[in-house]
């Protein structure tokens, strides 16, 4: 699928798409919390971003200590990052797939897995205690062959799940079409485990939640700087600030926070589209009866899934790095990268034929260099951090937030002891030279993706442990 202009089914298809993320447009958002201003009162935890990291460690933090005063602060409105950006996919492991960590921790990855399984139920558990209605359903995940050089990829992915006593199934074209009727479909692995949520219900959901809890949340608040001060923290914020006995940040791509951050988190920009609900002539012609989540074998891949209410969010393959690791609004809205997903959704499916995207838009994905978040903590042990999540944030975000929460309190648990936790990823170069590794890596990814071939950067990165995902 080559890279081409905004071309006029393209064109045609995005003339109406509204250039704002499709979740967070609906009437039943919340009112915005109140801004914090002034000298606040002290707090024992203060939370850094309203997203999924920052919700689940003041949830976590108040089922732990319900005496413990615990106050988030979010610099835009609640559900306006990453957290109401992404496709919705929740996704049990916490190691960017069973590949990855099998590759980097084999000696822990049983750990790793059960953590994982104690993470999902977890989050399932929470939903209902607080009767979050966020759209979870578990229609599993299927991963599709396009080209004949995929074939590999899945059979082998199908294997390795196997022997690690995940119950995938391996589908021919005729069973892959059986399932979504597309005629680019070579093969195809289903995975039963993989979940959708509805993101931004989710997030406002476990805001709800922690306020249940005596959370107090505050939007608009961005934090600008930190001092230490006495036994804990002087939090400066834009119009005031807040004394805290601990902090923790969960602020995803954002590097204005801490310096450090750079080292390890490469700011990506992902675009995704949002259909108009489909017609039932429409559902007929390409089946989808089992609602799975859906994506493709290659380097740069699509994830595309059906919502309730029928319409087909599709996003992903032309991720975007902007020198020198810029992050901004104007980068949301690219009729390059919007013009190329139309295309490609229109070559998956060419029976829609002329259906129109409602919603167009971009977020930022943490990526570090081994696609699993950095942990650590600053100010001699007053902070902690969680970050990195690389796109795979919506299920192990929780899973980051206890483990901030147990560096931030000084815990010897098995989440601090975690190889994954002590050891961080191999730092990304400074600029310029950064900039240039990111545009040899995506052209070779794409050269593997055309070809079948990893290149001599490729292997080497291999190698290194280092790459880069779309």
């Amino acid at each position: 699928m080559p890279v081409s202009t905004l071309s006029s089914r393209a064109a045609a298809a995005l003339a109406d798409a509204r250039p704002v993320p499709f979740w967070t447009d609906r009437p039943e958002r919340p009112d915005p919390r109140p801004v914090l201003t002034g000298a606040a009162p002290r707090t024992d935890l203060l939370v850094v971003g309203g997203g999924f990291t920052g919700l689940w460690t003041a949830i976590q933090a108040k089922e732990a200590d319900p005496s413990r005063d615990v106050v988030v602060v979010e610099a835009g409105r609640i559900a306006d990052g990453a957290s109401g950006r992404n496709g919705g996919f929740l996704a049990p492991s916490l190691t960017h797939g069973l590949a990855q960590g099998v590759a980097c921790w084999p000696d822990e990855f049983a750990t790793l897995e059960r953590l994982a399984a104690e993470n999902f139920a977890g989050i399932q558990r929470t939903l209902s205690t607080y009767a979050v209605d966020a759209d979870f359903h578990v229609p599993g995940e299927l991963t599709l062959a396009l080209t004949d050089h995929q074939l590999p990829s899945v059979r082998e992915s199908y294997e390795l799940h196997r022997a690690h006593g995940v119950p995938v199934q391996l589908l021919d074209a005729e069973q892959a079409r059986a399932r979504v009727g597309s005629p680019r479909y070579l093969a195809g692995m289903y995975d039963p485990e993989v979940a959708l949520v509805d993101p931004a219900r989710l997030v406002w959901g476990l805001a709800r939640a922690a306020e249940s809890l005596g959370v107090r949340l505050h939007e608009r608040t961005r934090a600008t700087g930190f001092d230490t001060e006495g036994s804990g923290v002087r939090v400066r914020l834009a119009d005031g600030s807040i004394h805290a006995r601990r902090v923790v940040i969960g602020t995803n791509a954002s590097q204005g926070v801490l310096r450090r951050f750079s080292a390890w988190v490469l700011p990506v920009y992902d675009h995704v589209l949002m259909t108009e609900p489909l017609t039932p002539d429409q559902l007929a012609a390409i089946g989808w009866e089992g609602r799975e989540g859906l994506t493709d074998a290659g380097n740069q891949f699509h994830y595309y899934r059906r919502t309730l209410d029928d319409r087909v969010l599709f996003g992903g393959y032309d991720a975007n790095y902007h020198f020198p690791g810029r992050i901004d609004p104007a980068l949301e809205q690219s009729d390059a990268s919007h013009g190329l997903l139309a295309d490609h959704f229109l070559d998956i499916f060419p029976q829609l034929e002329g259906i129109r995207f409602t919603h167009r838009w971009a977020g930022v994905i943490d990526t570090t260099s081994r696609f699993t978040p950095v942990f650590g903590t600053a100010l001699g042990g007053r902070m902690a951090y969680a970050v990195g999540y690389t796109g795979l944030g919506v299920a192990s975000t929780r899973f980051g937030a206890a483990v901030g929460l147990d560096l931030v309190d000084g815990t010897d648990s098995e989440l601090t002891r975690l190889g994954m936790v002590r050891r961080k990823p191999i730092p990304f170069p400074p600029e310029p030279i950064r900039y240039a590794a990111v545009r040899a890596t995506r052209s070779s990814l794409a050269a593997e993706d055309r070809t079948g071939r990893r290149n001599l950067w490729l292997r080497t990165l291999d190698r290194m442990g280092v790459g880069f995902d779309s």
